[in-house]
């Protein structure tokens, strides 16, 4: 399967037009996304600096579903997974690189490149497994050990950066239409809207530009752009303008 993150009711359109399987949204826009799609399978991510608390975070989760989310993703501890999927809410859990945890191990980096480190982060699926989770995103693992613990797990797999082992494959929306002007190593562009959206800045400027010019200059408004009276109309009102 695929999955792209998006953002808005606009992306989200796209994404089915496009025959893509799954999206990913924050929570807080799964309602203008789901007025683009309503029918992709959709998982919204609680923030985890947002909700700090088991309360805040299943009220998140709760009022997600209401908005037509189907899962919710969390990268917090195993009770809060537990917490939720005791609910039969469906949960994404996250593993591998974790950005917001990343300098609890070493920075910004793959996970996963020891046969310790490896063999760990398989554990870690299991004790995600076993704490009622559905499916994980597994950030910038190498692509071999996705590929063997995918084997290894009921967790539905979503692949970003870790190779094609997975279940899904996913990116997101500005690294895969080539937004985004520093992407990360794993993704790739498929298109250059970047391109699109600086030319379209450059029209902007320059239809502006014009218009001042035309303006100062006398030639805008033409006289085709401009509402007419009838002569003698317009004589009478002179007239009365003579009189007052």
């Amino acid at each position: 399967f695929t999955q792209v993150k998006v953002s808005n009711d606009e992306e989200a359109a796209a994404a089915d037009e496009a025959g893509i399987d799954m999206i990913v949204c924050t929570s807080p826009t799964v309602e203008a996304v789901r007025q683009g799609n309503n029918t992709l399978f959709l998982t919204a991510t609680i923030a985890f600096q947002n909700f700090p608390t088991e309360t805040d975070v299943l009220r998140e989760a709760f009022r997600a579903l209401a908005l037509g989310a189907d899962a919710v993703l969390t990268p917090r501890n195993l009770d809060i997974v537990t917490m939720l999927a005791k609910e039969d809410i469906p949960v994404m859990g996250h593993l591998g690189l974790v950005p917001r945890k990343s300098t609890w191990f070493g920075g910004l980096r793959a996970i996963g490149k020891t046969a310790d480190e490896a063999f760990d982060l398989y554990q870690r699926f299991k004790r995600l497994e076993d704490a009622g989770a559905a499916l994980v995103e597994v950030e910038v693992v190498p692509g071999q050990v996705m590929e063997e613990i995918s084997k290894r797990t009921g967790l539905i797999t979503v692949s970003l950066g870790s190779g094609t082992g997975g279940d899904v494959m996913y990116l997101f929306m500005e690294d895969l239409c080539g937004e985004n002007t520093d992407p990360p190593r794993h993704a790739r562009a498929f298109c250059d809207l970047a391109r699109l959206q600086q030319q379209i800045k450059d029209e902007r400027i320059a239809g502006l530009k014009a218009f001042r010019e035309a303006s100062l200059g006398g030639q805008f408004p033409a006289s085709d752009e401009t509402i007419s009276i009838d002569a003698d109309e317009l004589k009478n009102f002179r007239k009365k303008l003579g009189n007052s």
